[in-house]
């Protein structure tokens, strides 16, 4: 038996209907009827009767509910006493790309702390995809991320926006004139492209490779300075999402033909407990977009 386990149990009892605690604590459906099944295999029980997506709690679990919302109301009262008594709160760890962190972030972070002035929010910059693993070996307890990922489903998630990438080049590029891009126009372009562990650059190197077209990669970056300064005093180009696109008036963007959609949105780890301080960042940046 475990605190998450109890806590999910009480959030099914309250609700009466798994879906609705899911939503409550930020986890998945199965996590909720996990911990349930759990309970009852580990103390030979039945909790509920089940009708439907209904659930009604039996003799047995309304005698277990009692017992288990004690323990919980032990545990909380025991966390607010120590978290009252400390001078430093643990912070909100954050993962977020460098191109959001440039441009979405700073005031998303500003209104959030405006809001919460008593929650201190620690930010990591990273690729999506380390973001990710920090998020699953609990480095980080969220991160903002590029959806576009093939394992994506393993995590706790919700889209925030959607957004398309655009190709950024300073206006004396030839392409600069051009109301959009075709794709086979890359083959031999000059281009820049983030490091690795970028999304994006996953995104666009499949495209490439599907379409067999050979780009010249003159630099991978986490920088997105140090690339705009590449793309302003020099025949290169970059991708950007077109919502960034009024932040740098000395380029021109151009759209992809076809076009990369992309959703950004939040995560974090599957089975985690979620925090009050995490559940508020989630409901507030949920909000916000």
């Amino acid at each position: 038996m475990t605190l998450n386990q109890l806590r999910y149990f009480s959030a099914a009892s309250r609700c009466h209907n798994v879906s609705k605690a899911a939503k409550e604590l930020f986890v998945t459906q199965p996590t909720i009827s996990n911990a349930v099944r759990e309970l009852e295999n580990e103390f030979s029980i039945t909790l509920f009767y089940r009708n439907g997506s209904h659930l009604e709690l039996t003799s047995e679990g309304e005698k277990f509910l009692e017992k288990a919302n004690y323990i919980l109301h032990y545990c909380l009262s025991m966390e607010a006493e120590y978290k009252d008594n400390s001078r430093i709160k643990p912070p909100v760890r954050i993962g977020i790309p460098p191109m959001l962190s440039t441009i979405f972030f700073p005031e998303l972070w500003d209104a959030f702390c405006r809001e919460y002035p008593d929650i201190p929010v620690v930010l990591e910059e990273y690729g999506s995809v380390r973001a990710c693993d920090l998020v699953q070996s609990d480095f980080l307890d969220l991160a903002l991320v590029n959806m576009e990922m093939f394992n994506i489903d393993k995590f706790n998630n919700t889209v925030l926006f959607n957004s398309q990438l655009y190709y950024c080049v300073s206006h004396s590029h030839p392409m600069a004139g051009q109301t959009s891009v075709r794709m086979e126009q890359f083959d031999n372009e000059k281009v820049l492209l983030f490091n690795g562990d970028s999304v994006q650059t996953h995104l666009l190197m499949t495209r490439f490779d599907a379409m067999q077209l050979h780009p010249h990669i003159v630099m991978r970056s986490s920088q997105l300075h140090t690339v705009m300064k590449f793309v302003h005093q020099s025949q290169c180009g970059c991708f950007l999402f077109k919502e960034m696109l009024p932040q740098f008036p000395e380029c021109a963007g151009l759209p992809l033909d076809p076009p990369i959609n992309i959703n950004v949105g939040m995560v974090w780890k599957k089975g985690k407990y979620v925090t009050e301080e995490m559940q508020k960042f989630i409901s507030f940046t949920k909000a916000y977009y």
